[in-house]
């Protein structure tokens, strides 16, 4: 099956959630706070919506701690994730 690895920078307690593509990468702002891994549970929500895959095919792999995270996608190759992301 195909994968891919996105980098994201994530945002947490913003006042609007959005994904957005920026100079830097791919932005994510979540009004949750960084607390007991919800922020986290926020972002992989939201991907797997703006990707249309389920949120079990996302894994955090670096960063879970961290505002910038890789996370595995399952099931798309890296320009799908990309045309997807870009659609509003």
């Amino acid at each position: 099956m195909r994968s891919t690895i996105i980098e994201v920078r994530v945002k947490p307690r913003s006042k609007q959630e959005r994904i957005a593509l920026t100079g830097q990468g791919i932005e994510i702002r979540v009004n949750t706070p960084p607390v007991d891994g919800r922020a986290n549970e926020r972002v992989l929500k939201m991907l797997a919506e703006k990707l249309d895959v389920p949120k079990s095919a996302m894994k955090i792999l670096t960063g879970v701690s961290a505002r910038t995270k890789r996370i595995a996608v399952e099931g798309l190759i890296e320009s799908e994730v990309r045309r997807r992301l870009r659609e509003e």
